[in-house]
C-alpha cells in the first residue's frame, strides 16, 4: 500500500509540473492557433516547391506569438457571435450566394479525368449522376493526346456491392465531334454501380471507373399553387403525386431572374394522391430587396426518407427549367431575426464562459 501511495504521489506531482508548463509564459508555441489569424496559418503551409533544399539557408519563419490573456474567451465570443448570427435564419430559409447555389445542384456529374502518358487524357462524361430506373444512361467518352486509340470503346455497368457486371455496350466514335458515344440500360436494381470504360491505348488496355446510381421512380411534380405570406415567410406549394406514401425531404433554391436567394426545404409526410409541400422563404432572405417580376424555384429535389434504419435514401428531381411565379406583395415581410431558442441559449452560454477569462 505504501508504495502504490508513493507512485500515486509522484504520478500526481508529474501532471502538476507538466501542466504548470503548458500553460507558462516559457510554452509560446502550444496555443499559437488561437491568436494567429487564418492568413498567417496559410502562409505557414507554403508549396514544397518553393522550399529551400539547401539546409544552411537562412529561415524567414516568424517569432512564434505570445497568445493573449483572453485568448480563449476571444475564441468563445467569436463562437457566440456565429450562433447569433446563424440564429437570424431560420432552417429550412438559408441565404443563398451565387457559389453556394452551384454547389446545391444535386444532380450534376463532374467528369472524370484520367491522366495518361505525354499530357493525354482519357475523359468520360454522363449527363447526370442519379438515373431513375428505367432511363437511359447516356455515355460520351474522350481520349485528347498522342495516343493510339482504336475506333470503339468497350463501357460495361457493374453493381458497386458485388462487382457483377449487369450490362455492356460497344462506344462508336462520332466522325462529326471526335468524341465516343454509347448508352447502357437502367433497369437494375436501385443502388450503386461502377460504370466501367475500357480503351485500347497505345495497344494497351486502359480502364477508366466511375459511379453513378439507379433511383427508383418516385412520382411525379404537377406543378405550384398560388404562393401567399404568412407569419413572415412566403409561402411556395408544390404539388407531388408520389408513387408511394412515406416521409418526403423537398429542396428547392429560390431566385430573382439569375441572382439566387434562399436555399428551402421541408419535410413532411406524403399520402397518396396529389399533395402539397410548402416552401417557405423567411422574412429574413426577402425583406429590403427590389424584387421586380416573377421569381423562380429551381433545382427541385426531393428525397424518399428511409422507412426502417438501414435502408436507401431515394432521390427524385424535379423540371430542369423549374417553375417560374409571380409573387404576392412583398412589403410586409421584415428582415426580423427567426425565433430559434437552441442557438441562443447556446450564444448566451458562451458569452457568459467568454466573460471568465
Amino acid at each position: 500500500m505504501p508504495g502504490k501511495a508513493l507512485l500515486l504521489f509522484m504520478a500526481v506531482t508529474t501532471c502538476a509540473f507538466g501542466t504548470g508548463y503548458y500553460l507558462s509564459a516559457d510554452n509560446t508555441s502550444t496555443f499559437k492557433w488561437l491568436v494567429t489569424g487564418f492568413a498567417d496559418r496559410v502562409q505557414d503551409d507554403v508549396p514544397g516547391d518553393q522550399v529551400s533544399d539547401n539546409p544552411h539557408s537562412p529561415s524567414k519563419a516568424p517569432e512564434p506569438l505570445q497568445p493573449g490573456d483572453n485568448a480563449l474567451g476571444f475564441m468563445l465570443t467569436s463562437v457566440a457571435e456565429q450562433y447569433t448570427q446563424n440564429s437570424r435564419y431560420p432552417s429550412w430559409s438559408i441565404p443563398l450566394t451565387a457559389a453556394q447555389a452551384k454547389g446545391y445542384q444535386g444532380n450534376h456529374y463532374q467528369p472524370v479525368e484520367l491522366p495518361l502518358g505525354n499530357d493525354g487524357r482519357f475523359t468520360v462524361t454522363l449527363e447526370k449522376y442519379r438515373f431513375t430506373k428505367g432511363e437511359p444512361i447516356l455515355v460520351v467518352a474522350s481520349v485528347q493526346g498522342p495516343q493510339v486509340v482504336g475506333d470503339t470503346l468497350q463501357a460495361t455497368l457493374e453493381a458497386a456491392q458485388v462487382r457483377e457486371a449487369v450490362g455492356s455496350t460497344t462506344l462508336t466514335m462520332s466522325d462529326s465531334t471526335g468524341f465516343y458515344e454509347g448508352s447502357l440500360a437502367s433497369d437494375e436494381a436501385p443502388g450503386e454501380y461502377r460504370l466501367i470504360v475500357e480503351a485500347q491505348v497505345d495497344g494497351k488496355p486502359v480502364r477508366h471507373v466511375s459511379t453513378l446510381t439507379i433511383e427508383p421512380y418516385l412520382g411525379d411534380f404537377e406543378g405550384l399553387g398560388d404562393p401567399y405570406l404568412n407569419d413572415n415567410n412566403l409561402v411556395i406549394p408544390v404539388r407531388f403525386h408520389p408513387e408511394q406514401p412515406g416521409f418526403y425531404a423537398l429542396s428547392a433554391q429560390l431566385f430573382a431572374g439569375l441572382v439566387p436567394i434562399a436555399q428551402l426545404q421541408s419535410e413532411q409526410r406524403v399520402d397518396l394522391g396529389t399533395e402539397t409541400i410548402e416552401l417557405k422563404a423567411h422574412g429574413t432572405v426577402l425583406a429590403n430587396r427590389d424584387i421586380q417580376g416573377e421569381l423562380e424555384i429551381r433545382n427541385l429535389q426531393i428525397r424518399q426518407l428511409p422507412s426502417r434504419p438501414g435502408d436507401r435514401t431515394h432521390y427524385a428531381f424535379g423540371p430542369e427549367d423549374g417553375y417560374s411565379f409571380t409573387p404576392p406583395d412583398l412589403g410586409d415581410l421584415q428582415d426580423s431575426p427567426a425565433a430559434d431558442s437552441e442557438s441562443e441559449q447556446r450564444a448566451a452560454l458562451l458569452r457568459q464562459l467568454a466573460d471568465k477569462f
